[in-house]
């Protein structure tokens, strides 16, 4: 695939599996699906692999939206195992959510690439600045709001989670947090809205990147059978398998340990990330 060698092929082959074993566990830790880990990964192998600029962050999206289903379901029936995750926020948001969803893959289909870093990096350094800096005077009120402003978030976590490529915990745990419910509340919560978010925003990746192929096809990463729209089965293929193994480990220990050292890191982790589509829209790499 555009020209690789066998040993840089066997080196991307061990950064995805190693990338799918981190996503995993915070996953389980954080409820976050794993996205906010997969996106840049895939994001620098796609370069490598020669995907031209134009369709990778959407290709490095879908492919990540592809990977949390499994993973988002493994988290979930963990969390649901020990009571933590409150079904009565899943009735209220289900339908927005998945509205929000449809409309971002529709989006994606036809917005610029820019538009996918420009929002990861602002959702990124906002969820770092809450993360790092985080205060309990830092709240919005003192328990979720009801009727029409609450699907309103529904909606805005189903639409930003598709185009940053990432299971809505980041905006579910924000928001949740920032209401006054306790943070493993949460992070339980937000696996299962990974699981709402996953499986429609995965296959509308796929109807968004089906012309990709066409448009393309010198570019061997983006034909069947390495791809299916914009979703890249070989990155999904080698990124589930140790995902699946690690999420009821990050779950284990979110459940057993405080975490703020663990919020702190991931905090600085968003914004290096951050920086980094930053610096790409800066220099058009």
């Amino acid at each position: 695939m555009s020209g690789l060698e066998v040993s840089d092929v066997v080196e991307l082959a061990l950064l995805l599996i190693a990338t799918g074993a981190l996503s995993g566990f915070l996953a389980g830790v954080f409820g976050i699906g794993g996205g906010a880990i997969l996106v840049p990964v895939f994001y620098e192998c796609f370069r490598i692999a020669g995907v031209p600029l134009e369709v990778r962050m959407p290709l490095c999206i879908g492919t990540s939206l592809a990977v949390i289903i499994p993973t988002s379901i493994r988290s979930f029936q963990a969390h649901y195992k020990r009571g933590a995750v409150d079904m009565s926020i899943l009735r209220v948001w289900w339908l927005p959510i998945v509205i929000g969803v449809v409309s971002g893959s529709v989006i994606a289909r036809y917005a610029p690439e820019k538009l996918f870093k420009i929002v990861f990096v602002c959702v990124a350094w906002s969820a770092a600045a809450r993360l790092i800096f985080a205060r309990e005077g830092w709240k919005f009120g003192d328990d979720l709001p009801k009727g029409p402003l609450m699907r309103v978030y529904g909606l805005c976590v189903g639409i930003l989670s598709t185009l940053m490529g990432i299971g809505g915990g980041l905006f579910s745990n924000l928001l949740m947090t920032f209401y006054g419910r306790p943070i493993h509340q949460a992070v339980a919560t937000s696996s299962a809205l990974a699981v709402l978010i996953s499986i429609p925003g995965a296959l509308g990746y796929i109807y968004a990147g089906w012309p990709a192929a066409a448009t393309y096809p010198a570019v061997a990463a983006l034909q069947i059978p390495f791809a299916l729209g914009y979703v890249s089965l070989i990155g999904a293929v080698l990124v589930m398998p140790m995902s699946l193994v690690t999420a009821p480990l990050g779950v284990k220990a979110a459940h057993a340990m405080s975490k703020r050292t663990l919020e702190a890191a991931f905090g600085c982790y968003l914004f290096v990330v951050g920086s980094r589509f930053v610096m790409s829209l800066v220099g058009g790499q």
